[in-house]
């Protein structure tokens, strides 16, 4: 893989809003609509959320933002390309919001995702994440699966 730059961003831009896009038609085709858990991009410049992108050259290759939370990190946002899965960028988005996490003194991540989405989940398994119930503002569907991560 060519080395991927991970920078503060901007949801609104072309490259970040078609990441999102992408994510978010994979989540509508696989979930009803009270199992869709995603910020809107126009949530995603709250102050409280912190935004990122990965590029390769000018590309946008993948996005994630850190959503602080009363006394934990929260991963949402999280999408890679699908040529560029295999690739390692996944794991260095998320290890750089683990890092943000950590600067903010955050001692745990956690996140939601959908039971439909395999390969995030045993993404999630090998970088250390366990399962675990509902938390924050979700309620428990069949369609969710909520994990954390001590930092």
């Amino acid at each position: 893989m060519n080395t991927a730059q991970i920078r503060r961003g901007d949801p609104r831009e072309p490259g970040a809003t078609a990441l999102l896009r992408a994510s978010q038609e994979i989540m509508h085709a696989s979930s009803p609509p009270e199992a869709r858990n995603y910020l809107p991009i126009d949530k995603l410049v709250a102050p409280e959320i912190h935004f990122f992108v990965a590029e390769v050259g000018e590309d946008a290759q993948g996005c994630v933002a850190l959503a602080e939370r009363d006394g934990y990190g929260e991963v949402k946002s999280m999408f890679v390309r699908a040529d560029m899965r295999g690739s390692g960028l996944a794991a260095e988005l998320l290890a750089h919001v683990e890092r943000e996490a950590r600067l903010l003194g955050f001692p745990l991540m956690r996140l939601e995702t959908g039971t439909e989405l395999k390969a995030a989940l045993r993404f999630y398994e090998r970088s250390g994440y366990a399962y675990r119930g509902a938390f924050g503002d979700y309620s428990p569907t069949p369609w969710s699966l909520y994990m954390e991560k001590a930092l």
